[in-house]
């Protein structure tokens, strides 16, 4: 059997717990912090896990941005100057 594991999961389910009594005191005492659910606290190390985005999406949003930038540079070619340098 392996203790350190049983011992660090252990850990991990009672910093779990705190998280969730913590947040119900909050709210009780009309604390204006919410309170994170159980499942999505940070690592022990207090570090949470990089986000990353699949190229589709970066693709995705690359399009768009293209796509704002070229209607502003339309929209801006298309206005009348003020002929004021």
């Amino acid at each position: 059997m392996n203790i350190i594991g049983a011992l660090r999961q252990e850990e991990s389910k009672l910093q779990r717990q705190l998280t969730a009594v913590k947040g119900a005191i909050a709210a009780l005492n009309g604390g204006r912090t919410t309170a994170v659910s159980p499942g999505h606290t940070s690592s022990p190390k207090g570090t949470s896990g990089k986000r990353t985005m699949s190229a589709a999406v970066r693709a995705k949003i690359a399009r768009a941005a293209k796509a704002r930038w070229t209607a502003e540079r339309l929209e801006r070619s298309s206005r009348p100057s003020s002929g004021t340098i």
